[in-house]
């Protein structure tokens, strides 16, 4: 059995039931990431899953060079902050360059490390050292194996908290496609594991000057991951994906979204319970 990591009062990993990290792909402004992140609560809270709020304060690997990014560290750390004390919810974000680490560390409970970034060692290194929770996501170039070289990077700087992300590997060109043999695989390496059912759909790059996506397979991607044993969801999600700034094409609707993780909970039950009986 892998080994359980906590964030504040959720439990990923073991035989605990499944987490949900959700929010909008990046901060657009206060009053939007606040009200996705209640509406977020009130489902979770209803539905009793343990859920994590995550939107970017930069998105620094957007296609093409005049997309939105966000509002930047200071003020995207300030609008988390808040939705952490209204809410009561952990928060995550990705950082993308070492000289942010220690200033996102002050507020983010689990630091992500971008699947394009999944190889820099000393930004894998930088956010070990905060000994806050790091979530590596797997780069669509890398074997599922391969994670086993980014977990000793943060091993080896003393932080045995540890999340490893699948979000599809590279299928030709401008397209993904999900391996949930690899999520198993991961999960031996003896941590927990995410599924990123969102940017599993995603096509990078692939309307020319932004990146295009297939969100109707989000609900078919997310209970395979479930059924594959993983440890926690991830979801983008938005009031309106198709006003959203950032990566819309890939988002579930909020109005959706309880439907949907209805359906998780009853297959991760069967999981669990297939592993207890082992």
């Amino acid at each position: 059995m892998n080994k359980v990591i906590t964030v504040k009062n959720v439990k990923f990993g073991g035989n605990h039931p499944f987490v949900f990290i959700s929010g909008p792909c990046v901060i657009e402004d206060e009053a939007t990431a606040l009200k996705i992140a209640d509406g977020l609560k009130k489902i979770t809270d209803r539905l009793k899953i343990p859920f994590i709020f995550k939107a970017s304060y930069d998105k620094a690997n957007r296609t093409s060079v005049s997309s939105f990014r966000g509002p930047g560290i200071d003020e995207g750390l300030k609008i988390l902050q808040r939705i952490k004390d209204r809410l009561g919810v952990p928060v995550t974000s990705d950082v993308h360059c070492v000289q942010e680490i220690n200033r996102a560390a002050e507020v983010l409970d689990i630091i992500q490390i971008p699947a394009f970034l999944s190889r820099q060692t000393d930004l894998i290194v930088a956010a070990a050292k905060t000994k806050k929770v790091v979530n590596i996501k797997k780069g669509q170039f890398l074997a599922p194996w391969d994670m086993k070289a980014a977990v000793k990077k943060v091993v080896n700087s003393g932080n045995k908290k540890i999340l490893l992300t699948d979000r599809g590997t590279s299928f030709g060109y401008n397209n993904l496609v999900s391996d949930f043999r690899s999520l198993a695989i991961m999960r031996e390496i003896g941590f927990p594991v995410v599924f990123d059912a969102s940017h599993s759909v995603q096509q990078p790059g692939g309307l020319g000057s932004a990146s295009g996506g297939k969100s109707e397979f989000i609900p078919l991607l997310a209970r395979c991951g479930i059924a594959a044993g993983c440890d926690a969801v991830f979801m983008e999600t938005h009031i309106n994906p198709e006003t959203a700034l950032s990566d819309g094409l890939n988002m579930m609707p909020l109005n959706k979204l309880e439907k949907l993780l209805v359906d998780l909970i009853a297959i991760d039950a069967v999981v669990k319970r297939d592993k207890k009986k082992k």
